[in-house]
């Protein structure tokens, strides 16, 4: 009779996080710009909230309800995603959207990044995405924005083609700063990207929420 491969959570602790890391979704992350030349095979997107911070690594509870450990990379890049308006969504912003195919070809938007300038044309854009069922990530430069009467209307264009987006009144709409390790402290959401380095599940970006903001992505 077949015997029952037992669950994750039975094995030792290095290889528990090393099979929860590899099994989870593949990254394609709010800030799959900063790993672009990674191949997507070596790297994983995680999302969660943060149980346990010590100066080398993290413990990290995930929306599918894992609990895995990582280790905080030496080149370790940290930012602080906050709120902001619709209305600071203008023509020319260049954004990242997650967003839900329509019948009549457009997308409607489930969240919604205005990037810094810095990032501007980096992992420019479509294609799926890992946050919801048929989901997808749309970088982009909004090239005209439309009042609707309930959110607004983005035409976006990038590379290689152009999309429309509706975006609902109530859409989560962020962005990000340069941040530090200070802000990683038990309860904060987080999103991240984590690889094998050196045989160890290894944190290399993290995106996260201050005082209990809880990140859209």
């Amino acid at each position: 009779m077949h015997k029952p491969t037992p669950s994750p959570l039975a094995h030792p602790a290095s290889v528990q996080r090393r099979q929860l890391l590899w099994g989870l979704a593949a990254w394609p992350v709010l800030a799959q710009h900063a790993l672009a030349q990674t191949p997507p095979a070596e790297v994983r997107r995680l999302r969660g909230t943060l149980q346990k911070v010590t100066p080398d690594h993290i413990t990290l509870l995930t929306r599918e309800g894992d609990t895995v450990t990582l280790t905080l990379g030496a080149q370790l890049t940290v930012a602080e995603v906050y709120p902001i308006t619709l209305a600071e969504v203008q023509a020319g912003s260049f954004i990242g959207t997650a967003a839900l195919p329509q019948a009549d070809g457009s997308l409607q938007a489930i969240a919604l990044t205005v990037f810094p300038e810095s990032a501007r044309g980096l992992g420019e854009g479509h294609r799926p995405f890992d946050l919801q069922a048929d989901s997808t990530m749309t970088n982009a430069t909004v090239a005209d924005v439309v009042s609707a009467p309930a959110g607004r209307t983005l035409q976006l264009r990038y590379a290689g083609g152009q999309k429309t987006l509706q975006v609902p009144a109530g859409t989560p709409v962020v962005t990000f700063k340069p941040a530090d390790r200070s802000l990683l402290v038990p309860g904060a959401s987080v999103s991240l990207s984590a690889q094998v380095v050196a045989g160890e599940p290894t944190a290399t970006r993290i995106n996260a929420g201050r005082n209990g903001f809880k990140l859209p992505y």
